[in-house]
């Protein structure tokens, strides 16, 4: 792995794109990121690079089925993708040798490190860190992806995903787009998995996110099994990695140092 290096991993019987920085596993807890509904590897830009190089962890960046040079993925994508997503994480795990990470999860990728870790027993996870984490829907934040979906029509927002998701750009905007408005989506709940999250959890939420409100991180700070630190942001949407790095990384490096020391 060494430094940096790019590649693929087979899981749930399809090629996912990854990105390797610093120690290898046998070496450093590695930070093990999951991206975004509209993410991928590259949209993570160079912030796992500085928090790798901060805390001296090794980072394991992929994407998933169906986004940037990973696989295509079947669409339509069920109401429980989120939960099949955590066994894929699990077999990524497996496949990559790591045993000793810290889960860091954005919006989507967030509730996938939450319904992992409290489906899983914890061995070798020593925390989660979670930007503008999701664990059900709010209507303020359903009515943000319908207008997104009328921007990809017609704005340039498709050819700007495009330079992170190549071929699978309609794949990607579709899948995340149609299932977050299925009608049965509204139902989607996971606060039952966050009693049983006993490792220390890092919140980063933006007070303007367009997609979710302070209520996700009142209930995962009264829910969960272990301790929750939380940071509001102000002047920050949905993104606080890309709209405020160097507070972002300062969060997570100090949390991320505590773990590991």
């Amino acid at each position: 792995m060494g430094d940096m290096s790019s590649g693929f991993v087979t899981a749930a019987g399809l090629r996912l794109e990854t990105r390797w920085i610093g120690p290898e596993p046998e070496e450093a807890p590695t930070l093990v990121f999951l991206h975004e509904g509209l993410g991928s590897v590259s949209m993570w830009r160079d912030f796992p690079d500085k928090l790798a190089e901060r805390t001296g962890c090794g980072a394991l960046i992929y994407s998933r089925a169906g986004y940037g040079k990973s696989d295509p993925a079947p669409l339509p994508k069920p109401v429980r993708f989120m939960h099949d997503e955590a066994e894929v994480l699990r077999e990524v795990l497996t496949q990559t040798k790591i045993r000793d990470c810290i889960l860091v999860g954005h919006s989507d990728g967030a509730s996938i490190a939450l319904i992992y870790s409290g489906s899983h027993p914890a061995a070798g996870l020593r925390g989660l860190i979670l930007e503008a984490p999701h664990v059900f829907p709010e209507l303020h934040g359903l009515a943000s992806i319908t207008e997104i979906g009328e921007q990809y029509r017609a704005s340039d927002l498709r050819d700007r995903l495009a330079r992170h998701h190549g071929a699978n750009v309609d794949i990607a905007f579709r899948g995340w787009h149609e299932v977050w408005l299925h009608p049965k989506f509204r139902a989607w709940n996971i606060e039952e998995y966050l009693p049983r999250i006993t490792v220390p959890i890092l919140i980063l939420q933006g007070e303007d996110d367009e997609y979710g409100t302070w209520k996700q991180v009142e209930a995962i700070e009264r829910q969960a099994g272990g301790p929750v630190e939380a940071v509001g942001l102000a002047n920050c949407g949905h993104s606080p990695h890309r709209e405020q790095p160097e507070t972002a990384l300062q969060a997570m490096a100090e949390f991320t140092g505590r773990l590991v020391r």
